[in-house]
């Protein structure tokens, strides 16, 4: 709704009052842009033979559109983090952590790409969620899901519960590609790309909408659980 302003009513001055100098014009507001917003593409699935790269290529030709965005993709196949988490990691896995853990912290938001595994989400990424805390927490993140008949979905709704528990703000609208393999041809491009770039473009709009929000709220009162 736009909101309309009044001018106040002005006194009459007296006739002796001395003229007024003209008012100087109004500063113009900062012109400094925010710095872009970092966003940190998860690829979820780790398995042999998996279609994820060619999700992945398509989604982040979408996101470059996005003048705004730095793109990190982080691909789990090349995260290799134990099972057993641990409070006192060894030097070995300082040394994995140490190569996805500061990505992760220094992202304003995060795209989970994750395919649908007998009704969940990979081990991965559930590992990956784990083995993290702080660096998840008063950020959104955003999910693009592949599969069969059900497109991911039912992996992205645990996700949510995952997330929420993480201090995590998940993303209403997702990109779900059913029967994911259909969809592209043997170079991996989309045969008919329409709905699913509509799709991918309200999810960016609403993340960077909640990115900017959640980075500015930061900056004045830091979140603290």
């Amino acid at each position: 709704m736009d909101l309309t302003t009044h001018e106040s009513a002005q006194l009459k001055a007296p006739a002796n009052a001395p003229a007024k100098a003209p008012a100087e014009a109004a500063t113009d507001a900062p012109t400094d842009a925010p710095a872009p917003l970092r966003v940190a593409v998860i690829v979820a699935s780790n398995r042999e033979g998996r279609f994820a790269p060619v999700i992945t290529d398509w989604f982040v030709s979408r996101a470059a559109a996005h003048d705004d965005l730095d793109i990190d993709v982080i691909d789990l196949a090349g995260v290799d983090l134990p099972t057993a988490l641990s409070f006192q990691p060894s030097d070995e896995i300082k040394a994995v952590l140490a190569q996805v853990s500061p990505r992760l912290a220094a992202a304003d938001a995060f795209v989970v790409l994750t395919p649908e595994y007998n009704h969940s989400f990979p081990a991965a990424l559930k590992n990956l969620i784990d083995w993290h805390g702080g660096e998840w927490q008063a950020k959104p993140v955003g999910f693009v899901s592949y599969g069969g008949m059900s497109g991911g979905l039912r992996a992205v709704e645990q996700l949510r519960q995952v997330f929420a528990e993480m201090h995590a703000t998940t993303i209403r609208d997702t990109v779900s590609f059913h029967g994911a393999w259909s969809h592209f041809d043997e170079d991996g491009r989309h045969k008919d790309p329409s709905a699913a770039n509509t799709a991918a473009k309200s999810l960016l709009n609403q993340l960077t909408w909640w990115a900017h929000a959640l980075r500015d709220a930061k900056s004045v009162r830091p979140y603290t659980g």
